[in-house]
């Protein structure tokens, strides 16, 4: 079963509470997503570092239950 919008949010704001994130369905199926996370905890992290804290967050759904991401990181203005 895919994830949801919210359950993949709700896992990324779990480890990073400061976490912005804005989740786009990519082909209306609820398993192709593109997430934006803006985050001051990625402040001074390369942007490889960046995702790996995202990835992380999802607790090895990656690639499994959660079959596409594409993701995008930054930091606060």
């Amino acid at each position: 079963m895919p994830m949801s919008a919210e359950e993949i949010t709700g896992m990324i704001t779990a480890a990073m509470p400061d976490a912005e994130v804005t989740m786009r369905d990519l082909a209306g199926d609820n398993d192709h997503w593109a997430a934006h996370v803006v985050s001051p905890a990625f402040v001074g992290k390369s942007r490889v570092a960046q995702h790996k804290m995202v990835y992380d967050a999802l607790g090895g759904k990656m690639g499994g239950v959660l079959h596409a991401l594409q993701l995008t990181t930054a930091t606060p203005d």
